[in-house]
C-alpha cells in the first residue's frame, strides 16, 4: 500500500486556484493562500495553511505554485522561513491585510476610502511583481524599495493601521537588534515622513497653489514636456517650426529651439511621427518657472520661392519668414495646471505679404496686416506684440500640443516617467546651466545668435535681399563636419543659412543656432560667417557671388573662450581671393575690439584698405557658452597654468577667490592639485601657505552651498584617490593652529571663522595627507611633531573657549558646532584614549553657563561617533556625558559591537535612573520632549540585569526610601503605559510593555522582600501595585482579540501573551497577602473583576477564583457570616464592565463553574455561595442580552433588555444601578417620542422618593442633577418633568392627576399659592383638552414569537403592543419585520404548532386586537361625555379580543349564517397599558365559541345602533350631507333580493331550529323583537329624510317611503310594535349641549311591552306622538327596565371585532361613539317652543348599544366610496358647546359580564385595504347574502376629522 511521504525540498508554496474540499480530510483553498506541506502522495499534498495553522488537511498538488523557503526544526517543530525578500514577504502581508479592511469598506459603503484602497493596492500588487521579477537594475530597485515603503506607511495611517519603522535601506527594524532610543527615534522620523506625505495630498487636493510652493521649495531642477500632435496650415511648400521657451519681460529666449520640418502636403517630413512629436525642455530652476510670465514661441519659417507658389524659372529653397504662434504657459509653469491629457490649441497668424510692405521691413508680424512695422525693430519687439495681442484672427489655422511640467532634471524624468520619455523625445536644453549643477555632465555647447546687419545697396537700386550662411572651421580653413545645429531633435549640419527678409537695407534675424565640437578642437576653430545676396530669378541667383564675409575665433589668445555677449563683426570684402584663405585672415583681428585693443597697444591706427579690404557694411552676432570643460574667467586659468607666471602667485591666489563658483566646481580637481602643487613646490618657505589654506577654504565653503552641494561625492572622491600631497598636513594645521591662536585679531577673525565652517574636509586632507605619509616614511621620520600639532590645536581651542562670553561668541560656537566633525578622521591617526582625553577636557574648558546648548550638541556628537563604541574611550567620556546626553549614550550603549557595557549601565542607573523617573513625573503629558526621557528611561531598564536592580535597591540607605522610589515608580507607570506614544506605535509601546513587565516583576519580589509582614505592611503601596497590574493586564495594547491575525500572529511570535504571565502574578501577590485581604475589600473587587474578564483562557482559570477566597476572607472576618460588602460591589463593578464591553459567554459559564465548583466544597459557603453564582450569571445573561441589543438598530428591543436589566435590580433592590438604568430607559423612548412611556418610566423613580426635606442619598439623584437636592424637590422637579411628557402624549388625564398630587403639596404643606396657580390654570388647560383637542386612539397588535431563532427573551412568547398614532397592520408589520430580514410572516391567527415553535427558523405572527374597556367606578350609571369616555377605551387596559370566524357543521348552500360560529381570544397582559414599555408580555389567553344565533344578536345590535346614531347625527347637525342617511335608509328598507333579516328569519324562525334548540328560545325573542325595534328608528329616519330631501332626490324618498310601509306593515304583523321611549330627533333643554339618548339593547327589550298594532298619525312616518305618548315613558317602565340588567347580553359593547370593517379612509375620522350621539339641530315648527319642553326621563339600558350595521345592501357598498360629508365645525367660544353623556353599568352590571360584546365572524376573504376602524369600530359585521344592483354616488367633498362616526362597509 502506498504510504505518504515526508517532503524534502517541496515545503512551501502558494494556491493559485480556489479549492472547495468535496470531505471532511480535505481542506479548503483560495488564491493566494500560503501553504505549509508536510506530506505528498501520487499527485496530492497534505498540510496546512499558514493562516489556520490548527486545520490540516490534503489538497491537490497541480493547485499549488512551490516557493523556496528554508525549514528550521523538525517534525512537529517544523518552521517555515519564504526565502522572498523581507519587502516582498512585507508586501504580501499588508495586501491580506488590507484587503480584509477593503471588503469591510465596501459594505460600509465607504466609496472615497474604498477606490483609494483600491489604487493603492493595484500599485503595490505591480511593485511586488516588479521586484519579484529581478529583472531591476541595483539603483532602480532602491529606488522602488523607496516607493514601497512610503506607500505602505502612507497606506497604513490612514486605515488606521501600526506605523512600520524601517532603516535606511527600508527593510523593517528589528527590536531586538536595534537600541530603544534608535527605534524612537526612527518612529519619529517616519512618524514625520507619513505626516507630511499626507498633508501634501490635502495640499494638493485643496490647494494648487499650496501645492506648487510646497513642490518649488523641494525640487531644483524641472523638465517641461511638450507634445506636438498636430499643425494646421494650408502652406503649400515645405516649412520649419521652431518652438522655444521666451520672457516677454526680458525679452529673451530661455532655451534653444525645437526644430520640426513639415512637408508641403501638410504632414510630417518623418511621417512616422504623425500625432505624436514630443520634445522635452530641461535644466528649468524654479527661478525660470516662477517668472511673471512666460510663453511658448513658434516660429514658422517656409522654404521654397522668394514669393509663395512662384514658377519653376524661380530660386527655390529659400528660408522666408511665414508667421508666428505664441502661447500663455506660465499656469502650467507655476503648476496651477496640470493635465498632460489635454490639448492645447496655439493660433497661428500669418505674416503681411502686400507688395507695399516687402518695399519696407518685412517681419513676422500676426498683428495688423494693413499695418506697415517700423523699420529696423527688433524681434523681440515683435514677439511683445504678438503677446499683447489677445485677439488672433488664425481662422481655425493653429498648433495642438499638450503639455506637462515633470520634476527633475533629464535624468530623474527618464527614471519616473520612462512612459513620457522614451529615445523619440528630443532633448531641448536650456540657453545656460540648471540651478545645480551635477558633478559628471560634461556638455559643451556655444550658443550664437545672428542678431543684425546693415548692408550697403552697391549699385543696386533696392537693399540686398540678404542671407547669411554660417559655418565652423579649423585653423587650415577646414569646415568642421555637422558641428552646426539649428534645434534639437534634428542631427547637426556643416553649413547653417538663415532666414532672408526682402529688400530688407537693416534686417534683424534674431536666430540662434547651436555649436558643438569636441572640447579639443575648440582652441583651433573659428567660425565664419559669409553674406550672400539672393535673386528670386533662378537664373540670376546661380550668378550671386558672397559679397562679404567675417570670422570670430572661439578661443581667445589667453586661452579663454570667447565671452558671452554681443560681438561687432568686421565684414570683409571677399571679392579679393585671399579673403577665403583662413591663412590670411585669421591674423586679420575679427571683431571691432580687436582692432580697439590692437590700436591701444600698439599705437598705430587699423588700415581698412588691406590684404583683405574692409566694407561699410556691419554685422552682428551674441554668443553663449555653456561648457563643464571650458572657461571664460582669466583668474581661474591663471591659477591653472600658475607655472608660467609664478612671480604673480600673490595675485593669482587672491583672485581666484573672487571667480564665479561655477566655474570653479567645473575644474574642482584642476584648481586642489594646481593648490596642493603650489604648497609643496614651495614647501621651504611658508609663502604661499596661508594664501592656499584660505583658497582651500573658499573651495570647501563653495561647495556646501546648497547649488554645488553634489559635487561633495566629487570632492570625497578626490581626497580618497586623487590626493597625494605628503606634506600638507604639516602646513595646514600649521596655519590652522596660528589663526586659532591669534583669534583677537581682527583680521583673522573671519578668515578662522570660515575655517572652522570648512574643519571637516580640512582635516579629511590633513589625515589623508599623514596617512600617505606613513604610507611612505614611517613614523620616525617627524618624530611627535604631528602629534604636537594636534595638541596644540586643542590646547588653543581650550584657551579660547575658556574667555569671556562676549569675546568671540561666534567663533566659539562655530567650534563647537564643527570639532565633531573631524573626530571619527583624526582618530585613525592619533591615540583614541589620549583624543577622548584631549576632547574630555575641551568640554571642561567651556564654563557652565555658556553656550550650553552648543555644548550639548558638540558632546551629542562626540558619543555618536566611532570613538565611544571604544570600552576604554567611553571610560574617559561617559562620567564627561552622563548628566547632559543620556539618549545618546544608551543609544550607543544598547548595540552588540561596542564591547562590555555592564559597569556603564550601572553607572548610568545609579547616577540617572530616579533623575529620569522624577523628571518624567513633572512633565506635562502633552510636552514634546516627553517622548525623549520616555525612551531613556525605557532603555536603561531594557539593559539593566537582575543584579542591576538588587544593586539599585540596596543602594537605599532606608525603607521609606524605597517605599519612596516604588510609590513614584509604580505611580509614573501607570501614568505612562500607552499615554505617551500614539497608538499607531505598536511596536514602540510593546517595547515599553515588555520592559514594564520585567520591571514590575522585579518591583514586586521587593514588595515580598520588605512589605509583607506586619509589622512594615504598606497598604497604599500594595494598592498602588494591584492598580498598575490591573492596568497593565487591561491595556489595550495587550489585547491581543482586538487585532487581525496577522497582527496578533506577528505579536505572539516576538512577546507572547505578555497577560498569562502577569495574570499569574496577580494571583500569586493575592495570596501572599494573607491576612492583609481584608483591607482590600471591597477596594479591589473591581480590579480583579477587570483582569478575570480579560478574554484570555488561561488567565481567568488562574484569577476567578481569586472571587471565592474574597468571599471566603469577608466572611470569615464578617460578624454576620456574610459576604455583603463584596457581592454589592462585584455587582456594581460587573454591570459597568459589562456595559463597557467586557465580558462574554463563555465568561459567564466559566464564572458560574468556578464559584460553584469552589462553593461546594467550603463548608459554610455552599449554600450562600451557590445562590451568589446563579445570581450573577442570571445578571451576566440580562447584561450580555443588554449589551448585545444596545448596538441593534431597534430601540424596542434595547428597551426590553433594559427593562430586563431594571427588574432584575429592582428585585435586588439596588436602587442606584436601578436608578441608572431608568434614566437610559427613558432616553430611549424620548429618542422615539414616546413620551407616555417615558413619563411612566420616570414615575417608577418619583415612587421611590417620600414628600419629605430628608437629604436625597446620591445614587438617588438623576446622572444630570449636579446639585444637593432634599427629597421633596427632587419629587417635586421629576413631577413637572412627567407632566411636560404627559402632556406630549396627550394623557391630559394622569397629567391632572399628578398635577392633583402636587397642587394638594403647595395648598396644604409648602404653601406655594403662586406655583399652585400656574398648576391649576395648567389643569384647566388639560380639561380643556380633554373636551376640545383631537386625540387619535391607537392600535393594538398581537405579536407572536416562535422558533429558536429569536433571542430568549421573544422566544415563543406573544405580546401586546400598543401602536403609534395612525399607525396600521401593514406598516407596523414592516417596521417588525425589517428587525427581523430573515423571519417569515404566518398568515394564520392560529396558536402555532410544536413543529414551528421548536424549528430553528424566525415566524412572526401579527393581527390587530381591540382593547375591552373598563369603566372607571366614578362613571357608573353616570351620563359621561364620549371625549371622557374615549380615553378608556384604549388606556388603563390590559385586556383584549380577537375574534376569528368558522363553521360547525356543513355549509348551508342557501343560508351561510345558521353554521357561522365565532372564536373570540381574550388576552390579558402582564401589565396595563400604557406603562414603561410599548408593549407587554402575554400571561393568559382564553378562548370563547359565540354561537351563529348570538352572532346574529350581535349583528342586529351593531346595525340598530348605526342606525340610531345616525339619525340622531341628523337630527343635530341640519348641514350634514343626506347622502349616507339616504344609503342606510334605502340599504335597510329596500334590500336586494336575498336580502335583509330575511336570511335570519330562514336560519333562526323556523320550527325546525326551535325543536333542535329549545334552550335559545329566549336569544330567538330577542332577535325578534331587535328586528322590531328597527322600524320606530327607520321611522324617525325616513321622517328626517323627507324634511332634508333635495327636489331631484325626492322619487328615492317617496320609493322609500313606499317600501317603509309594506316593511313596518311585515314586522308589525310579525314582532309586534314597539314604541320608542321618545323621539331621537327630538331636541332636550333641560341642560348645556344635547344628551344622548341610550340605546335599547337585548336586554332591555325582555321588558319592553309589545303593540301588537299602533297606527301613527303621520302616516306611519313618525312615532313621535306615539313615543312620548306610550307606557316607555313613564317611570315606573323606566324602572323595570333598570331593575334586571343581569342578562349576559347587557354588556359593554365590545369595540374588538369591527376589524376589516371599515375603509382605511375613515380611520382618521373624528366620531362619536357608538353608545352616543350629539342631539343638537333647529326646533321644526311644529315641535313645542323650546321654554316649554320638558326633559323626559331617559331609559338607562346599559351600555350596550343599538347595532350600528345589519345588510350588506346598497348602503353597505356606497359607503366605500362615499365617506362622511363635511362634518360640523369644531367648537370655539361662539358656538354652543355640546356634551355626550353614555348611562354606563353599575357595579353589579360589570360583575354580571362574562365576555364584552362578541364580535361577529370574519368574512371569509378580505381585502388588504379594509381594515377596521382606528378608533370606534370594534366590531365586525358578517356579511349578508345580497344581490348589490345600484352604482355607488359620487364622493362627497373631502371632510375633516370630525366628532362623528365613520361609516364602515361590508368587504367584497
Amino acid at each position: 500500500m502506498t504510504r505518504w511521504i515526508p517532503t524534502k525540498k517541496e515545503k512551501y508554496g502558494v494556491a493559485i486556484y480556489n479549492y472547495a474540499p468535496s470531505g471532511e480530510q480535505e481542506l479548503c483553498l483560495q488564491v493566494g493562500d500560503t501553504v505549509h506541506i508536510l506530506e505528498k502522495l501520487e499527485g496530492w499534498y497534505r498540510g496546512y495553511t499558514l493562516r489556520k495553522k490548527s486545520q490540516r488537511g490534503i489538497f491537490p498538488a497541480c493547485y499549488i505554485h512551490l516557493k523556496e523557503a528554508t525549514v528550521e526544526g523538525i517534525g512537529q517543530q517544523e518552521i517555515i522561513i519564504p526565502a522572498d525578500l523581507p519587502l516582498v514577504q512585507e508586501l504580501g502581508a499588508t495586501l491580506r491585510e488590507w484587503s480584509q479592511i477593503w471588503h469591510k469598506l465596501f459594505v460600509a459603503n465607504k466609496t472615497t476610502l474604498f477606490r483609494g484602497v483600491q489604487q493603492m493596492a493595484y500599485s503595490l500588487i505591480e511593485y511586488r511583481s516588479q521586484i519579484v521579477s529581478g529583472t531591476l537594475p541595483k539603483d532602480d530597485l532602491v529606488e522602488l524599495k523607496k516607493k514601497v515603503t512610503a506607500k505602505i506607511d502612507y497606506g497604513n495611517r490612514i486605515l488606521g493601521l501600526d506605523l512600520v519603522v524601517r532603516d535606511d535601506a527600508g527593510n523593517t527594524l528589528d527590536p531586538d537588534w536595534t537600541s530603544t532610543v534608535s527605534l524612537f527615534r526612527a518612529h519619529e522620523t517616519a512618524s514625520r515622513s507619513v505626516d507630511d506625505r499626507i498633508q501634501e495630498e490635502k495640499t494638493r487636493q485643496q490647494n494648487l497653489e499650496m501645492r506648487r510652493q510646497t513642490l518649488f521649495s523641494t525640487v531644483h531642477t524641472y523638465s517641461l514636456l511638450m507634445n506636438l500632435k498636430n499643425f494646421v496650415c494650408n502652406i503649400g511648400e515645405d516649412a520649419e517650426l521652431l518652438m522655444s521657451l521666451y520672457d516677454p519681460d526680458q525679452s529673451e529666449f530661455i532655451s534653444e529651439n525645437f526644430l520640426v520640418r513639415w512637408d508641403s502636403m501638410g504632414m510630417p517630413k518623418e511621417i512616422e511621427k504623425l500625432n505624436n512629436l514630443p520634445a522635452l525642455f530641461t535644466d528649468l530652476s524654479s527661478s525660470d518657472l516662477m517668472r511673471q510670465r512666460l510663453f511658448l514661441v513658434c516660429q514658422i519659417i517656409r522654404v521654397g520661392s522668394m514669393e509663395l507658389k512662384e514658377g519653376k524659372k524661380h530660386t527655390g529653397g529659400l528660408r522666408r519668414p511665414f508667421g508666428v504662434a505664441v502661447m500663455d504657459i506660465t499656469d502650467v509653469a507655476h503648476g496651477k495646471t496640470d493635465d498632460e491629457d489635454k490639448q492645447h490649441f496655439i493660433p497661428f497668424q500669418q505674416i503681411a505679404m502686400e507688395t507695399y510692405i516687402r518695399q519696407r521691413q518685412l517681419i513676422m508680424s500676426p498683428l495688423m496686416p494693413s499695418r506697415v512695422i517700423g523699420e529696423n525693430e527688433p524681434l523681440t519687439a515683435v514677439f511683445n506684440k504678438v503677446i499683447a495681442t489677445r485677439e488672433v484672427n488664425h481662422k481655425g489655422q493653429g498648433l495642438f500640443v499638450t503639455l506637462k511640467l515633470l520634476p527633475g532634471d533629464l535624468a530623474q524624468v527618464r527614471k519616473d516617467y520612462p512612459h513620457f520619455v522614451d529615445r523619440s523625445t528630443a532633448i531641448v536644453r536650456k540657453m545656460g546651466f540648471p540651478e545645480i549643477i551635477l558633478p559628471g555632465i560634461v556638455r559643451n555647447d556655444i550658443y550664437i545668435t545672428l542678431l543684425q546687419g546693415e548692408f550697403d545697396r552697391g549699385k543696386k537700386k533696392t537693399p540686398k535681399n540678404v542671407e547669411v550662411i554660417l559655418t565652423v572651421h579649423d585653423d587650415e580653413g577646414n569646415p568642421m563636419e555637422k558641428a552646426i545645429f539649428p534645434g534639437a531633435g534634428y542631427d547637426g549640419i556643416t553649413e547653417y543659412k538663415s532666414v532672408i527678409y526682402y529688400q530688407v537695407k537693416q534686417p534683424c534675424w534674431n536666430e540662434t543656432v547651436k555649436v558643438t565640437i569636441p572640447i579639443e578642437d575648440v582652441c583651433r576653430c573659428h567660425l565664419r560667417v559669409m553674406f550672400r545676396h539672393r535673386s528670386s530669378q533662378d537664373s540670376r541667383d546661380k550668378s550671386e557671388k558672397p559679397f562679404g564675409m567675417a570670422f570670430v575665433r572661439l578661443m581667445r589668445v589667453d586661452g579663454t573662450t570667447l565671452k558671452d555677449g554681443i560681438h561687432e563683426l568686421i565684414v570683409y570684402k571677399v571679392d579679393v581671393k585671399k579673403a577665403e584663405d583662413a591663412k590670411v585672415y585669421l591674423t586679420l583681428p575679427a571683431t571691432w575690439d580687436e582692432v580697439g585693443e590692437k590700436e591701444k597697444q600698439t599705437g598705430k591706427q587699423f588700415h581698412h584698405s588691406g590684404v583683405v579690404p574692409v566694407t561699410k557694411d556691419s554685422f552682428q552676432i551674441a554668443s553663449l557658452t555653456c561648457s563643464t570643460k571650458l572657461t571664460q574667467n582669466v583668474d581661474l586659468l591663471g591659477l591653472l597654468n600658475w607655472r608660467s607666471n609664478p612671480g604673480d602667485l600673490d595675485q593669482i591666489l587672491q583672485r581666484m577667490m573672487e571667480v564665479e563658483g561655477g566655474e570653479i566646481v567645473k575644474f574642482l580637481q584642476d584648481t586642489l592639485d594646481a593648490l596642493f602643487n603650489i604648497m609643496m613646490e614651495t614647501s621651504e618657505k611658508d609663502t604661499y601657505d596661508t594664501l592656499v589654506f584660505n583658497a582651500l577654504v573658499f573651495i570647501i565653503t563653495l561647495i556646501g552651498d546648497i547649488k554645488f552641494q553634489h559635487f561633495n561625492p566629487v570632492l570625497e572622491t578626490y581626497i580618497n584617490k586623487h590626493f597625494s600631497a605628503t606634506l600638507a598636513y604639516m602646513k595646514l594645521t600649521g596655519v590652522l593652529n596660528y589663526y586659532v591662536s591669534h583669534a583677537e585679531e581682527p583680521v583673522l577673525t573671519e578668515r578662522l571663522y570660515m575655517a572652522l565652517k570648512a574643519l571637516k574636509y580640512l582635516f579629511r586632507f590633513i589625515v589623508q595627507s599623514r596617512v600617505l605619509y606613513l604610507r611612505f616614511y614611517g613614523n620616525s621620520e617627524d618624530g611627535d611633531a604631528f602629534l604636537n600639532s594636534i595638541r596644540t590645536l586643542f590646547l588653543s581651542f581650550n584657551t579660547l573657549m575658556d574667555r569671556p562670553l562676549d569675546e568671540g561668541v561666534k567663533i566659539k560656537g562655530a567650534i563647537l558646532k564643527y570639532l565633531p566633525s573631524i573626530i571619527n578622521d583624526i582618530q585613525t591617526v592619533f591615540d583614541p584614549v589620549e583624543l577622548s582625553v584631549l576632547l574630555a577636557k575641551f568640554i571642561e574648558s567651556i564654563p557652565d553657563s555658556q553656550l550650553v546648548r552648543q555644548k550639548l550638541g558638540c558632546m551629542c556628537k562626540m558619543v555618536e561617533s566611532d570613538l565611544f563604541r571604544q570600552p576604554d574611550c567611553r571610560d574617559v567620556l561617559l562620567p564627561l556625558v552622563t548628566d547632559q546626553l543620556l539618549s545618546t549614550v544608551l543609544d550607543n550603549l544598547d548595540r552588540k559591537d561596542v564591547g562590555p557595557t555592564r559597569g556603564h549601565v550601572q553607572l548610568i542607573m545609579e547616577r540617572l535612573l530616579r533623575r529620569v523617573n522624577r523628571t518624567v513625573i513633572s512633565m506635562d503629558r502633552s510636552s514634546l520632549l516627553i517622548g525623549h526621557y520616555l525612551a531613556c528611561m525605557t532603555a536603561i531598564l531594557k539593559q539593566m540585569d537582575d543584579m542591576h536592580y538588587a544593586h539599585y535597591i540596596s543602594t537605599f540607605k532606608t525603607r521609606q526610601d524605597i517605599i519612596d522610589f516604588l510609590m513614584e515608580t509604580f505611580i509614573m507607570f501607570k501614568d505612562l503605559m500607552g499615554n505617551v506614544f500614539p497608538a499607531d506605535w505598536m511596536i514602540m509601546n510593546l517595547v515599553q510593555m515588555q520592559v514594564f513587565l520585567r520591571a514590575i516583576d522585579q518591583y514586586s519580589d521587593v514588595l515580598n522582600m520588605y512589605f509583607l509582614d506586619q509589622a512594615h505592611f504598606e497598604l497604599q503601596l500594595w494598592n498602588n501595585y494591584f492598580y498598575l497590574t490591573v492596568a497593565f493586564l487591561t491595556h489595550k495594547t495587550l489585547q491581543l482579540e482586538s487585532f487581525s491575525q496577522e497582527k496578533r500572529n506577528k505579536i505572539l511570535n516576538k512577546y507572547g501573551d505578555m497577560r498569562k504571565t502577569f495574570g499569574f502574578k496577580i494571583r500569586d501577590m493575592w495570596y501572599n497577602l494573607g491576612p492583609h485581604k481584608m483591607k482590600f475589600i471591597p477596594a479591589m473587587v473591581g480590579p480583579i473583576l477587570a483582569v478575570t474578564l480579560v478574554p484570555q483562557p488561561e488567565l481567568r482559570k488562574a484569577t476567578i477564583p481569586i472571587f471565592f477566597d474574597m468571599m471566603q476572607c469577608e466572611h470569615n472576618f464578617n460578624p454576620g457570616r456574610t459576604f455583603e460588602t463584596f457581592e454589592n460591589e462585584l455587582i456594581t463593578k460587573l454591570d459597568q464592565e459589562v456595559e463597557g464591553g467586557q465580558g462574554d459567554e463563555q465568561y459567564k459559564v466559566l464564572l458560574e463553574k468556578t464559584l460553584l465548583e469552589h462553593c461546594r466544597r467550603h463548608r459554610y459557603l455552599s449554600q450562600s455561595g451557590e445562590e451568589l453564582a446563579l445570581l450573577l450569571s442570571s445578571l451576566l445573561e440580562n447584561l450580555l442580552a443588554y449589551r448585545t441589543i444596545t448596538h441593534d438598530e431597534s430601540p424596542e428591543h434595547r428597551m426590553s433588555c433594559t427593562v430586563n436589566v431594571l427588574n432584575f435590580y429592582k428585585e435586588k433592590k439596588r436602587e442606584d444601578i436601578y436608578i441608572r438604568y431608568l434614566y437610559k430607559l427613558r432616553d430611549l423612548h424620548l429618542d422615539c417620542e414616546n413620551y407616555t412611556e417615558a413619563s411612566y418610566t420616570l414615575l417608577l423613580h418619583a415612587e421611590i422618593l417620600e414628600w419629605s426635606d430628608k437629604p436625597c442619598a446620591t445614587h438617588l439623584i438623576p446622572r444630570d442633577g449636579d446639585r444637593v437636592w432634599t427629597q421633596q424637590e427632587l419629587k417635586e422637579r421629576l413631577f413637572q418633568e412627567i407632566i411636560c411628557y404627559f402632556d406630549k402624549g396627550k394623557m391630559w388625564e394622569k397629567a391632572i392627576e399628578l398635577g392633583k398630587q402636587l397642587a394638594k403639596m403647595h395648598e396644604s404643606h409648602m404653601f406655594d399659592f403662586m406655583e399652585l396657580s400656574q398648576l391649576l390654570k395648567q389643569q384647566a388647560q388639560f380639561y380643556e383638552n380633554i373636551m376640545h383637542a383631537m386625540r387619535p386612539q391607537p392600535e393594538y397588535f398581537a405579536v407572536g414569537y416562535y422558533g429558536l431563532g429569536f433571542p430568549s427573551f421573544l422566544r415563543n412568547k406573544m405580546f401586546i403592543y400598543r401602536g403609534k398614532e395612525y399607525e396600521w397592520l401593514e406598516d407596523f408589520s414592516l417596521k417588525l419585520l425589517s428587525q427581523f430580514p430573515i423571519a417569515v410572516r404566518m398568515t394564520s391567527t392560529a396558536p402555532p404548532g410544536d413543529n414551528i415553535s421548536n424549528s430553528s427558523g424566525q415566524h412572526i405572527q401579527c393581527f390587530t386586537v381591540k382593547p375591552v374597556l373598563t369603566v372607571p367606578q366614578q362613571f357608573k350609571d353616570k351620563g359621561v361625555p364620549e371625549q371622557i369616555l374615549n380615553y378608556y377605551r384604549t388606556n388603563e387596559v390590559d385586556k383584549f379580543q380577537y375574534s376569528r370566524p368558522f363553521r360547525k357543521g356543513e355549509k348551508d348552500p342557501d343560508n351561510e349564517f345558521a353554521t357561522m360560529w365565532i372564536e373570540r381570544s381574550t388576552y390579558i397582559t402582564a401589565y396595563r397599558f400604557p406603562g414603561i414599555l410599548k408593549w407587554f408580555e402575554v400571561k393568559s389567553v382564553s378562548v370563547e365559541e359565540i354561537s351563529p344565533l348570538k352572532n346574529a344578536i350581535e349583528t342586529m345590535e351593531m346595525a340598530n345602533e348605526k342606525l340610531s346614531n345616525l339619525v340622531q347625527q341628523q337630527a343635530c347637525d341640519r348641514s350634514l350631507s343626506i347622502n349616507p342617511l339616504s344609503m342606510m335608509l334605502s340599504g335597510i328598507v329596500d334590500p336586494a333580493v336575498m336580502g335583509g333579516f330575511s336570511n335570519y328569519e330562514k336560519a333562526f324562525f323556523t320550527d325546525t331550529y326551535m325543536q333542535e334548540h329549545p334552550e335559545e328560545h329566549e336569544s330567538i325573542e330577542i332577535l325578534k323583537q331587535l328586528i322590531a325595534l328597527q322600524i320606530p328608528l327607520l321611522a324617525d329616519g325616513i321622517r328626517i329624510h323627507g324634511e332634508k330631501t333635495a327636489e331631484q332626490l325626492k322619487p328615492l324618498h317617496n320609493r322609500m317611503v313606499t317600501c317603509f310601509q309594506d316593511l313596518r306593515e311585515k314586522v308589525e304583523k310579525h314582532y309586534g310594535v314597539i314604541t320608542l321611549p321618545c323621539s331621537l330627533a327630538e331636541k332636550k333643554k333641560s341642560r348645556v349641549g344635547s344628551v344622548v339618548m341610550p340605546y335599547i339593547l337585548s336586554s332591555t327589550l325582555r321588558r319592553m311591552s309589545t303593540v301588537s298594532t299602533l297606527s301613527s298619525a303621520s302616516s306611519g312616518l313618525s312615532s313621535g306622538s306615539a313615543s312620548s305618548d306610550g307606557p316607555s315613558c313613564n317611570s315606573s317602565q323606566d324602572s323595570s327596565v333598570l331593575s334586571r340588567p343581569s342578562d349576559r347580553r347587557a354588556s359593554i359593547l365590545s369595540r374588538s371585532e369591527e376589524d376589516n370593517r371599515i375603509g382605511r379612509k375613515n380611520r382618521k375620522e373624528w366620531s362619536v361613539s357608538k353608545s352616543q350621539v350629539l342631539l343638537e339641530r333647529q326646533s321644526d315648527t311644529d315641535e313645542t317652543p323650546p321654554e316649554k319642553q320638558q326633559r323626559p326621563k331617559s331609559l338607562q339600558f346599559g351600555d350596550k348599544r343599538l347595532p350600528l350595521s345589519l345588510f350588506q345592501g346598497v348602503s353597505s357598498k356606497l359607503s366605500i366610496s362615499i365617506p362622511l360629508s363635511q362634518p360640523a365645525s369644531p367648537h370655539t367660544p361662539h358656538t354652543p358647546r355640546s356634551s355626550s353623556f353614555s348611562s354606563l353599568l353599575s357595579d353589579n352590571d360589570a360583575n354580571t359580564i362574562d365576555t364584552p360584546g362578541t364580535p361577529p365572524p370574519m368574512p371569509p376573504k378580505k381585502h388588504p385595504h379594509e381594515i377596521d376602524n382606528l378608533r370606534f369600530s370594534s366590531e365586525f359585521t358578517p356579511p349578508l347574502p345580497v344581490k348589490i344592483e345600484s352604482k355607488p354616488p359620487p364622493p362627497p367633498p373631502k371632510t375633516r376629522k370630525s366628532m362623528f362616526p365613520a361609516y364602515d362597509h361590508t368587504p367584497q
